[in-house]
């Protein structure tokens, strides 16, 4: 028995007003089907007749509509968006993360909501309930200050997917990078190049990353029979800026110096200006080295060596994580290990 086709109603009674929104209800109306109907089309949460989904499109295409996915995500008890803090918008570093995030949670139809922390707990703090006050289905935390308390807090209300530490915590997953293997791995390619007076420029001394750099630092100086010298690490807070303001407290310290590391490749490229400044050629006069592998790295003057970290896949790994705890998976990503890439600021000591 054929099925009677649905009755259409005029489609002047549906047409919408200049400026105004198309609704659900309106396309039902021109489809000849209930606005629930609609709904499970769009949704794909239950089986329609081929010539109601055939009729309900022809209706979204002449009526432009386009579905509202916040009111959707609401019906089914969520946002349909991720809150992510980070730390500083403007890094080159936490910049890539954030477009890793933004590229793996677009296609499962999620949208990032970005703040940013600015390296202060209580910001930090702050950005949590803003996004906890927003709804959002979870939130990725890009490193930072927050205690782990706090963290540990969070995610009995909302999925937590943190980097940066070691933690764990129901409904929250962690990811750490092994920051004290890749400064051994730098500090160890100076060494086999026959350097023994290496500089360190750390990064801020309360972030847990800075101190296994300096770590994994004094580990290969100790594997290779290096005295640690304390006149040879000078601080530095992760910019340009502070890389070559400390190139010359390294300088001016007298201490011999054939090779420097800085602890993140923003400070090697301000470490590389202070040296040209003074006369001192890279890698002629002193080798480079630097952390993070940020894309402008390889077109620096000279392409800098460094520890390959890198940032974009950072913040893919991190959303992918975030999106297996919202469809109940416990995440098991792990970030790839660290490996050195060797360019054109580091040489042979005498060579």
């Amino acid at each position: 028995m054929n099925s009677k086709a649905p009755t259409r109603r005029s489609p002047r009674a549906t047409q919408p007003k200049a400026g105004s929104p198309v609704t659900i209800e309106m396309v039902a109306s021109l489809a000849g089907v209930s606005p629930s109907t609609i709904s499970r089309v769009l949704n794909g949460t239950a089986a329609v007749s081929e010539e109601k989904t055939t009729a309900i499109q022809a209706a979204i295409a002449k009526l432009g509509y386009v579905p509202n996915p916040l009111a959707r995500g609401l019906a089914g008890g969520r946002t349909l968006s991720v809150g992510v803090v980070t730390q500083a918008v403007d890094s080159p570093y936490y910049g890539a993360a954030l477009r890793g995030i933004e590229e793996e949670l677009d296609p499962a139809g999620y949208r990032p909501l970005f703040v940013s922390g600015n390296w202060n707990a209580a910001a930090e703090a702050r950005c949590i309930e803003m996004l906890r006050a927003r709804r959002v289905d979870g939130i990725i935390v890009l490193t930072g200050r927050l205690p782990d308390q706090a963290l540990k807090l969070c995610a009995k209300t909302v999925p937590v997917v943190v980097t940066g530490r070691t933690l764990k915590a129901p409904g929250l997953y962690a990811l750490k990078f092994d920051n004290l293997e890749g400064a051994r791995l730098a500090t160890q390619h100076l060494l086999q190049l026959g350097h023994r007076h290496i500089g360190f420029i750390t990064g801020d001394p309360d972030h847990p990353d800075s101190q296994e750099r300096l770590q994994g630092y004094r580990m290969a100086l100790e594997a290779a029979g290096v005295a640690y010298d304390p006149k040879r690490v000078v601080p530095g807070e992760y910019h340009e800026v502070s890389g070559l303001l400390a190139v010359d407290r390294l300088l001016q310290s007298g201490q011999p110096l054939t090779a420097i590391f800085a602890a993140n490749d923003q400070m090697a490229f301000g470490v590389a200006l202070g040296l040209r400044r003074r006369g001192l050629r890279v890698p002629d006069d002193v080798s480079l080295v630097g952390f993070d592998d940020l894309p402008t790295a390889q077109y620096a003057s000279p392409p800098l060596s460094t520890i390959h970290q890198a940032s974009h896949e950072l913040g893919r790994i991190a959303a992918g994580c975030m999106l297996q705890l919202l469809s109940g998976v416990e995440p098991s990503a792990e970030l790839p290990a660290p490996r050195f890439v060797v360019r054109e600021s580091t040489r042979k000591l005498g060579g």
